[in-house]
């Protein structure tokens, strides 16, 4: 075939490959049939059926994270993009690189505004920086290259190229050459020597943020901490973040305010490395959104479109603490659990036997709590976790991380709610035949949601505690079952109800090739007297001294 002959989705198609994108997470319809007949013009690019918009966003965001570059995905339309809009705003809230190709009706036939017609531009800039649709099959291969582009930053973002039909039959395409993308530069010598002069005097604490997170960061951050004395966080979501024993040890901040602000208490100045200074998840009656304590000044070392390795680097060297062994995790293990199976067990379980290299994606919810004390010490693993807060991304980033890494175990922890919100994901794994081992934690109810009824204050006199208003955090009514849904999605699957039962199963699947599902059933992480006691706790801590408010957080959150 020669380039004259190519049709719009061809050459996109080899435009795409060309840039390194070498997946594509598609849920097609009418509008995108051109460019699904082209993938078989195109070797070098895999493509990934899912039932669901949500997954193929999830898992492209997945993939992008373990790869370094990004996946495109496949959407039908506005709709098919709204679909997977949540997806996409934990993509955008991770920094994540995402090329969405968005079919749209003919060019000439939008005017007749029929059923599938929408405005896809306005719903894309949700959560898009870059939004354009092609105009013409000679623009297409070039606004593809821009697309990619774009998506790459710094920072990493959505970008989304809407695909009229006719622009993807149109003939006499030609692919572009990708576009060279200069890397980041590094912190300004004079803003490194600023802070340099800084850390030599006051309380400093550094905030680590994406890239931040990956190990040649992450020594040179302890190598700044063991000269200077300055404490180490990590976001409280980060997007990925390299631990385990033989990396420095970063204490994450906590979800719940009143937590994080028992860490930070006490420091004079905070410095974020592609960071942002940490805020309130939500807001609550009477209590502050930003998070930064009075008297505590910000400094940036390292913005979301530098270079933060080079950064910490260049700071390390000014403080002269390049020749100094950075503080290293050691390598332990809990023992394994014993007794009445609970989410605290299964997190001990998961320290215990955690293999070489696994990938962790953490959507535990309340009952992943334990899970960072726990796997500390495990060996050397990453954590993917919920950046934008949005529920369902657990189990289609897995799918996105195992494909980006075959080589690798993949171990999704997700709450029940959260599963069933991109619960098709699991044909995917079964489809593709993917290493990943699910774990449902099954307390039956929306368990977050408990406990921020309580910090809202909405049970104030009384409110919140009649039946309408529990049925709406309690999905009991009728069980879930997990083992039958993956069962029914190909996916080979048992149910725990005992800590041995689970140890076994947990052991199983680690050992054993292709996709396995655990449904772990245990008792809400924070409920009865706990649940009750938790509002006041919190509440009290700004009024405790600071080294009991932080040995109270680590009891809550270690």
């Amino acid at each position: 075939m020669t380039e004259k002959t190519l049709n719009g989705a061809q050459a996109l198609m080899r435009t795409l490959a060309d840039c390194g994108v070498q997946v594509c997470f598609s849920n097609p319809g009418t509008s995108e049939m051109h460019f699904v007949a082209a993938l078989d013009s195109e070797p070098r690019m895999r493509a990934v059926l899912t039932l669901f918009e949500g997954v193929a966003t999830g898992a492209a965001d997945g993939y992008a994270r373990m790869a370094g570059k990004p996946a495109a995905t496949l959407l039908h339309l506005g709709c098919g993009l709204g679909n997977g809009l949540a997806n996409l705003h934990n993509a955008r809230k991770g920094k994540v690189p995402v090329v969405n190709i968005v079919g749209d009706h003919a060019t000439y036939h939008v005017q007749y505004d029929a059923q599938l017609q929408s405005d896809i531009e306005t719903v894309a800039r949700n959560v898009s920086t870059w939004v354009r649709t092609s105009a013409s099959t000679d623009a297409l291969c070039q606004d593809a290259v821009e697309a990619v582009a774009a998506s790459m930053g710094p920072p990493g973002q959505v970008a989304t190229l809407i695909l009229p039909a006719d622009v993807s039959w149109g003939e006499g395409a030609k692919p572009a050459a990708p576009r060279q993308i200069s890397p980041p530069d590094a912190a300004a010598p004079q803003d490194v020597a600023q802070l340099a002069a800084l850390m030599r005097s006051g309380k400093v604490a550094m905030l680590l943020g994406n890239r931040a997170l990956r190990e040649p960061a992450l020594l040179a951050a302890s190598r700044i901490a063991v000269k200077t004395g300055a404490k180490l966080f990590a976001e409280v979501f980060p997007t990925r973040i390299e631990r385990g024993a033989g990396l420095p040890h970063v204490e994450r901040i906590a979800y719940l305010a009143e937590l994080a602000g028992a860490q930070l208490r006490g420091y004079d100045h905070l410095i974020l490395v592609d960071a942002k200074a940490p805020v309130s998840f939500f807001a609550y009656p009477g209590k502050d959104s930003y998070l930064v304590p009075k008297g505590c000044d910000v400094h940036v070392l390292a913005s979301a479109t530098q270079d933060p390795v080079a950064s910490l680097q260049a700071l390390s060297q000014a403080l002269g603490a390049d020749g100094l062994a950075p503080a290293l995790q050691a390598p332990v293990r809990p023992e394994l659990p014993r007794g009445k199976l609970t989410a605290e067990k299964v997190c001990k379980a998961i320290g215990h036997l955690l293999p070489e290299r696994a990938i962790i994606v953490d959507e535990a919810q309340t009952s992943g709590v334990m899970l960072p004390l726990f796997t500390a010490g495990a060996p050397r693993h990453d954590v993917l976790t919920l950046t934008g807060g949005a529920i369902g991304q657990g189990l289609p980033t897995a799918v996105g991380a195992a494909i980006a890494c075959p080589d690798r175990p993949v171990l999704a922890l997700v709450g029940d709610g959260s599963a069933m919100y991109t619960i098709q994901a699991l044909w995917t794994m079964a489809r593709e035949q993917l290493n990943v081992t699910t774990i449902i934690f099954n307390n039956r109810s929306y368990a977050i949601l408990n406990v921020e009824l309580q910090r809202v204050g909405a049970t104030a006199l009384g409110g919140g505690q009649g039946d309408k208003a529990r049925s709406q955090l309690d999905i009991s009514n009728p069980s879930l079952d997990f083992v039958e849904l993956a069962r029914g999605m190909g996916v080979a699957a048992s149910r725990a109800n005992t800590t041995a039962e689970l140890i076994a199963a947990l052991d199983k699947a680690l050992s054993s090739p292709g996709p396995h599902l655990i449904e772990a059933v245990v008792p809400n992480a924070v409920a009865g007297l706990r649940l009750k006691l938790l509002p006041h706790v919190l509440s009290a801590l700004p009024r405790m001294p600071a080294p009991l408010a932080r040995a109270i957080k680590g009891k809550i959150a270690p």
